[in-house]
């Protein structure tokens, strides 16, 4: 079972992607990662395997599942499986939407608390994509 998140921005959604599918700018609205190494280039690409460098130097082996450029995308990271979309809003506006799901029981169960975390990650992005 899939746990989701939504959140609304007044910035455009072409700014909400940018920020989300680029590694090289996750380190600017997800406090806890520094970027990814091998996961794509300068956006996300499906099929790619690599790993989320966390802040102090942590790898977590993950895998891009699929991409919609411009639209979503989903990966695996470690046992879960995160999806993220960008949705436009009328008015230039937008919404982003995440959800997260384990791949067996003692993921789910990571999943379940997992997802405040990314609700409050998404609620960054959100902040970021506004003031830019």
């Amino acid at each position: 079972m899939a746990s989701a998140q939504a959140v609304e921005c007044a910035a455009p959604p072409e700014r909400v992607w940018a920020l989300l599918a680029q590694p090289d700018r996750w380190h600017q609205w997800s406090p806890h990662v520094r970027g990814a190494e091998g996961l794509g280039s300068p956006e996300v690409l499906a099929g790619a395997e690599g790993q989320v460098v966390l802040r102090g130097g942590l790898r977590i082996p993950a895998r891009i599942v699929e991409v919609e450029p411009g639209e979503s995308w989903s990966w695996h990271v470690a046992g879960l499986l995160i999806r993220h979309r960008v949705a436009p809003l009328p008015g230039g506006r937008s919404r982003l939407e995440q959800s997260v799901e384990g791949s067996a029981p003692a993921w789910s169960i990571a999943a379940t608390l997992y997802a405040p975390l990314v609700g409050l990650i998404g609620r960054n992005l959100v902040r970021v994509a506004e003031r830019d």
